[in-house]
């Protein structure tokens, strides 16, 4: 209280600890980190999209690959773990901090777990699709 005697630890605004931290004034939803992290927020988006491409395959029991999966193998994860880093940015607590390397660990061992079903399910067909398109990070 002494380093910040303003903070009332009962209030939304004050949960915000980047605000906090570096001395800003007025409403943290309108602080410059706040604001940035909607743009990951707004991957929420692109994940439903994402959901929708990949049910219309599953229910041809196709393989999906047009779209963002054309880009990477599982687009999903990535817009989750950047929904994940908005609210780390936006409203990072401890238990957030220790949950994120977590998170990433649990889903990319999911994912390879995935890509064996998917290899036993479509055979060469994934493999080809495997081999041309990367499994996080896009190819530009």
């Amino acid at each position: 209280q002494t380093k910040f005697p303003g903070l009332d630890v009962f209030s939304h605004d004050s949960g915000h600890l980047w605000s906090t931290l570096m001395g800003e004034k007025g409403d943290p939803h309108f602080g410059v980190l706040h604001i940035a992290s909607y743009n990951f927020l707004g991957m929420f988006l692109f994940a439903l999209k994402l959901l929708e491409c990949s049910d219309h395959a599953q229910r041809r029991k196709e393989l999906a690959t047009t779209g963002p999966y054309a880009k990477i193998r599982h687009p999903q994860y990535v817009a989750f773990v950047m929904i994940l880093l908005g609210f780390l940015f936006q409203w990072p607590t401890l238990l957030t901090l220790l949950m994120f390397p977590v998170l990433l660990w649990m889903y990319g061992r999911l994912s390879i777990t995935e890509e064996k079903e998917m290899k036993a399910q479509f055979g060469d067909v994934y493999e080809q699709y495997a081999a041309k398109t990367p499994r996080f990070i896009p190819n530009f």
